[in-house]
C-alpha cells in the first residue's frame, strides 16, 4: 500500500474537537486504502507558553532543559491524537522522535537532521496501524532530547516522507494553502497552485510562514512532493514540486516582508585577501545565520561589508564583530534594527526583464525610501524602514497583480 504522511500544525490541533477534526482526516485518507503516518506540533500556544515557563525559573536557560522541555508539547499532542483515532475505532500508536531513532547533530533548539530510523515505523505500519510521531524532535548521539527550531515539525514530516518513500507529505495549517503574499497585510493575495522548490525556499527563507525553509530543502533534495492544504476546508492546496517549464511564463510567483531583521556594517575594512572569512568565520562560531551580505571597494586600501541577520542574533553578532573588528581594522561598525526586508520572487524572472524597474517604481510611487538592494536569479529584496515595510508590500504586490491567479495577470 502507498504511504502519505500527513502534518498538523498547533492550530489544527489546538483543542479535542480540533483533534477529532485531524483525526477524521487521516480515516479518510485510510479509507482510501493509504498507509498513514502522522506528524503533529504542539497544541495551540503552547511551545510559547513552556517558554514562558521556563523564562520565569531563569532568564538564560540551559538549552539542553529548554529542548527537554520543548519536546513535551509534540509529544503530549501524537498521544492525544492516537486515543481520539482509538475512540473512532482505529488502531495507532505514537512515538517521540527519539523512539523512531530521529538522529540528530547536537546544537540544541536549532540541530539538524542527520538520519531517520525507519524501520520501527513500517513494522507498525505493516501492522496496520496508523504510526504518529512527535514533530521537532530527536536526539542525538548521546541520547540527548534536541529540538529543530520553530517550525521544525515541518522539516520532520518532510524528512519521514524521505525515510519512507511516501507517495505525498500533505502539511496542514490554518491557511488553504500558499499565497502570493501575506493575506494579513494584503487582503486580497491570491491562492498558488503550483509553485517550484526553489520559489518556495526563496519565500520561506525571506519571512513566508508557512513552511519551514529545511522541510523544503528535504523536499527539493529527495523529490517529496510536498502539498500545503487547509485542515478545515476540503480542498486542494498548493502542491510544492519540482520546476516545470510554465512556471517561467510566471514572472513573480510571489512577494514577502520580514520584520525582525537588522543590518550590521563594517565601515572601512582593510581591502585585503582574508578579511571577510575572518568576519564571518567568527560569525559561524557563534551560531549567527548570515542573510545578505554586500561588499563594496571604497578605495585600493578600504571597503565596506554589511550582512543581515535576524534580530534573535543581534547579541551574539554584535559580539562576534567586536572581536573580529581590530583584526580587520575595521574604521566604524553600524547597527541598525528599524528595518525590514521587502522581496518578489518567480522563476520566471530568469527569462523576463524589467522586475527590477517595475518594483523600485512601486516602491518610489508609494515614497517607500530604499537602504540597499540585493538579488540572487530569481529574487529581488530591498532594505526599507520598518514602520513603511506594509505600505511597500502593498505597493509592490498591487504592481505585480498578486490579488489574481497567475493566468490572469497582465503585468
Amino acid at each position: 500500500m502507498p504511504i502519505i504522511v500527513q502534518k498538523f500544525g498547533g492550530t489544527s490541533v489546538a483543542d479535542a474537537e480540533k483533534i477529532r477534526r485531524a483525526a477524521a482526516r487521516v480515516i479518510k485518507a485510510v479509507k482510501n486504502s493509504f498507509q498513514v503516518v502522522v506528524v503533529a506540533s504542539a497544541r495551540g500556544k503552547q511551545t510559547d507558553e513552556l517558554i514562558a515557563d521556563a523564562l520565569e525559573v531563569n532568564p538564560n536557560p540551559p538549552k539542553r532543559e529548554l529542548d527537554q522541555l520543548l519536546s513535551t508539547g509534540e509529544i503530549q499532542t501524537v498521544s492525544l491524537f492516537a486515543m481520539a483515532l482509538a475512540a473512532a475505532g482505529y488502531d495507532a500508536i505514537s512515538f517521540t522522535g527519539g523512539q523512531i531513532r530521529m538522529m540528530t547533530d547536537s546544537v540544541h533548539t536549532k540541530a539538524r537532521i542527520i538520519s531517520i530510523g525507519a524501520d520501527r515505523i513500517h513494522k507498525q505500519l505493516d501492522k496496520g496501524k496508523i504510526v504518529l510521531v512527535a514533530g521537532f524532535q530527536g536526539i542525538d548521539e548521546d541520547g540527548n532530547i534536541t529540538t529543530l527550531g520553530r517550525g521544525g515539525s515541518d522539516t520532520t514530516a518532510v524528512a519521514i516522507a524521505t525515510a519512507l518513500g511516501a507517495e505525498e507529505c500533505e502539511i496542514y495549517t490554518d491557511v488553504d494553502g500558499i499565497h502570493t503574499t501575506d493575506p494579513w497585510i494584503f487582503k486580497t493575495a491570491a491562492k498558488i497552485d503550483q509553485i517550484s522548490y526553489d520559489e518556495m525556499l526563496e519565500l520561506s527563507s525571506l519571512g513566508a510562514g508557512v513552511m519551514h525553509t529545511r522541510a523544503v530543502e528535504f523536499g527539493k533534495k529527495y523529490g517529496v512532493k510536498i502539498h500545503v492544504r487547509s485542515s478545515i476546508e476540503e480542498t486542494k492546496g498548493t502542491i510544492i514540486t519540482h520546476e516545470v517549464p510554465q512556471m517561467e511564463g510566471v514572472v513573480v510567483s510571489g512577494a514577502t516582508v520580514q520584520k525582525d531583521m537588522a543590518k550590521i556594517g563594517l565601515v572601512g575594512v582593510d581591502n585585503k585577501p582574508g578579511n571577510a572569512a575572518k568576519i564571518f568565520s567568527r560569525l559561524a562560531k557563534a551560531k549567527v545565520v548570515v542573510n545578505d551580505i554586500v561588499q563594496t571597494e571604497i578605495s585600493t586600501e578600504k571597503a565596506n561589508l554589511s550582512f543581515m541577520i535576524g534580530i534573535s542574533d543581534l547579541s551574539a553578532a554584535k559580539e562576534a564583530v567586536e572581536q573580529v573588528k581590530d583584526e580587520v581594522n575595521c574604521e566604524r561598525v553600524f547597527i541598525r534594527d528599524d528595518i525590514a526586508e521587502i522581496s518578489v520572487v518567480g522563476v520566471g524572472m530568469r527569462t523576463h526583464y524589467g522586475v527590477a524597474e517595475k518594483m523600485f517604481g512601486a516602491l518610489a510611487e508609494a515614497e517607500v525610501n530604499i537602504d540597499s538592494i540585493t538579488t540572487s536569479e530569481i529574487r529581488i529584496s530591498c532594505i526599507v524602514d520598518k514602520d513603511q515595510a506594509e505600505q511597500a508590500l502593498t505597493a509592490v504586490s498591487i504592481a505585480f497583480e498578486l490579488d489574481k491567479p497567475a493566468q490572469e495577470r497582465t503585468k
